[in-house]
């Protein structure tokens, strides 16, 4: 490593030095005072914010999962209490955090809309806003947010939040946190498929690829498939829905898809979409079988699109049928491929380290939680989502450890 040393002429005096430390206390002043002239307010309804949400979430960074539609499906599956907190600033929309109360044991948590099926939360931001990110007191910001919620929630849970998105750093990062124990995988779009291919071990990749089409055309076909209609996509989510509760009946453990308003919600979504095919809720997509099987479907997944960044929701295989071609990976391709020329620029595997994921994703985001008390109930419920947080992210960190703790699992049901 070289060092380079200035000349006696060339070093900063004190004057410089002071200068800018003077321009900095000036920054930090004039945040906080643009801190202090924020208006902050409370909704308990969706419909007055709309507007202004849109105009919001049309800037790339914002998550697909603080849209307002998507939001809009998950309120009106669970019909929980909001507590939508909205910011101004000279008049204008600086941000909102679509955020619900949920209750539990006497707690009551803002969470974002939908948390429990979100892979990535941003909040919504004005660019000016999210650019000064940087700038914010993280103290007066936090004391704005207790306040306001003050009344509503005990503690203000904001999970799954990445620190830095696509080069932006999120204005939420000063506030209290904690490591999340699972991260995201990403697949970054180049302009044509070969391309991106080569971010991976490309040979491998084709030559699985090519094995598992000769062992599908072997057993008599297949088509790839993405359903037109609005009817054949809510029936092919009722399969989804079928083919994981078995899955997770196999393993022995709980279905996330199983009550009712998860699969209200989830419906709802596939309605949701824009003319322009930019943007949509959920979008159904599957390998069907020719020949011995005909009809029958093998690999199904679910996908989600705002802009250039598509996340993938979920997927499942029929583990009866073919097992030996990997049809859902074999799916991945298919879609993968298909995405290109399209406008898309991100291909999100969401949340969860899975061995498939790996293989295609050479982007890997950490996320972190947002964890405010707002009461003294709220201190303690805090200091329990760190604990069993870093406890989980310990265990999964050590592969044995991690097979014991779901064999567990597992065995409680």
């Amino acid at each position: 490593m070289q060092t380079q040393q200035l000349d006696v002429h060339e070093q900063p005096s004190d004057d410089v030095a002071l200068a800018d430390a003077a321009i900095s206390r000036l920054r930090q002043l004039s945040m906080k005072l643009a801190m202090a002239q924020l208006n902050i307010e409370v909704f308990d309804a969706m419909q007055p914010l709309e507007d202004d949400w849109r105009a919001l979430e049309r800037d790339n960074h914002q998550s697909l999962h603080q849209s307002y539609d998507w939001c809009a499906a998950w309120v009106s599956a669970f019909q929980r209490p909001l507590a939508i907190v909205k910011a101004t600033h000279a008049g204008q929309t600086v941000f909102i955090l679509p955020v619900e109360i949920v209750k539990s044991r006497g707690l009551r948590t803002a969470r974002f809309i939908a948390a429990d099926h979100s892979n990535i939360n941003t909040g919504l931001f004005a660019e000016s806003f999210a650019e000064a990110g940087r700038t914010i007191a993280p103290h007066e910001f936090a004391g704005q947010l207790r306040h306001a919620l003050q009344g509503r929630a005990d503690l203000l849970l904001l999970q799954n939040i990445p620190l830095e998105w696509r080069g932006r750093e999120s204005p939420l990062a000063g506030l209290p946190m904690v490591q999340n124990q699972n991260h995201a995988y990403q697949l970054p779009f180049l302009p044509a498929f070969e391309d991106t291919l080569k971010q991976l071990n490309a040979k491998n990749r084709r030559k699985k690829f090519r094995v598992q089409s000769k062992r599908l055309e072997a057993a008599g076909g297949f088509e790839y498939v993405i359903p037109e209609t609005s009817a054949e996509q809510h029936g092919l989510l009722d399969i989804f829905f079928r083919l994981k509760s078995a899955r997770f009946a196999s393993l022995g453990l709980p279905d996330v898809f199983a009550d009712r308003e998860t699969q209200t919600f989830l419906h709802g979504l596939i309605d949701k979409q824009d003319d322009t095919r930019q943007y949509f809720g959920l979008q159904m997509h599957m390998i069907r079988l020719k020949g011995e099987h005909e009809g029958k479907i093998a690999a199904i997944s679910g996908i989600s699109r705002k802009g250039d960044h598509i996340i993938c929701q979920f997927g499942a295989i029929d583990e009866e049928l073919l097992p030996d071609t990997s049809p859902g990976e074999f799916l991945y391709w298919q879609t993968i491929s298909g995405l290109h020329g399209k406008g898309v620029a991100l291909f999100d595997f969401g949340l969860g380290d899975q061995t498939y994921k790996r293989s295609w994703a050479p982007v890997e985001t950490a996320h972190y939680d947002v964890v405010l008390p707002v009461s003294p109930f709220g201190v303690v419920a805090g200091a329990a989502h760190r604990l069993v947080t870093r406890g989980k992210a310990h265990i999964k960190v050590r592969p044995k450890l991690y097979k014991f703790a779901q064999g567990i699992r597992a065995r409680i049901g």
